[in-house]
């Protein structure tokens, strides 16, 4: 059995502290947070009511039913009266529920105490 002289070399031993694991791979979001320069750029939120966030919907969903009825007008007309009736009564009850918080200061959803 040959015994060997052991030498120590600093740089050896921190190359070999150095060394990375592989890369994990990175989901999609995770791509995003990454690259921004400012992070509460992704995770600031804003705290919307309900009842606006359903007028948004109705708004869009209604002018969506209206501009599809009005494409249809010439080949398909019952459909067409239909669909752009729904996008009548959709598109108003979207700028109804738009509206009612700032009308019906009761309305759940309405801060009425300023912090």
């Amino acid at each position: 059995m040959k015994i060997h002289a052991v030498t120590p070399s600093f740089k050896q031993a921190v190359a070999s502290s150095q060394v990375q694991e592989a890369p994990k791979k990175q989901r999609f979001l995770e791509k995003f947070h990454t690259a921004a320069k400012n992070s509460a750029d992704m995770t600031d939120t804003i705290v919307v009511p309900r009842t606006i966030f359903k007028g948004y919907l109705g708004i869009m969903t209604g002018t969506t039913l209206l501009t599809i009825g009005g494409l249809l007008a010439q080949k398909m007309k019952k459909t067409s009266t239909v669909l752009s009736l729904a996008g009548l009564l959709t598109s108003l009850y979207g700028t109804y529920a738009f509206v009612r918080p700032f009308i019906i200061k009761d309305a759940p959803g309405v801060e009425t105490k300023k912090v």
